[in-house]
């Protein structure tokens, strides 16, 4: 998938917007949060998943998914390298994420 590719899909969402975020874009709902960002020049996107959904994506994603290694990375922030995947994967990854963000905040 290119990154083009990608930005078309993360914005087949309701609601969803695009934002520029430091040096990557960013994928929200409107009025809500981040579900996704991506780095054009990696080729890279960031999907925000709950730890359970990023491990199974994880499991999956043959070492082109990959926790990001951080702090965030803990949150569920995951990598995804776009080139690698399949669409269906990144759908199934996108719809997760969206839905994850479009839960309401405790």
């Amino acid at each position: 998938m290119t990154s083009a590719q990608f930005r078309k899909l993360a914005l087949s969402f309701e609601n969803a917007e695009e934002h520029a975020h430091f040096d990557r874009i960013a994928f929200k709902i409107k009025g809500k949060r981040i579900f996704a960002t991506l780095d054009e020049k990696g080729i890279t996107a960031n999907l925000k998943l709950s730890p359970l959904d990023q491990s199974a994506f994880v499991t999956y994603g043959g070492g082109a998914v990959y926790a990001v290694p951080n702090k965030w990375g803990l949150q569920g922030w995951t990598t995804f390298e776009l080139k690698k995947l399949t669409r269906d994967l990144l759908h199934d990854a996108l719809t997760t994420a969206y839905a994850e963000a479009n839960t309401k905040r405790k």
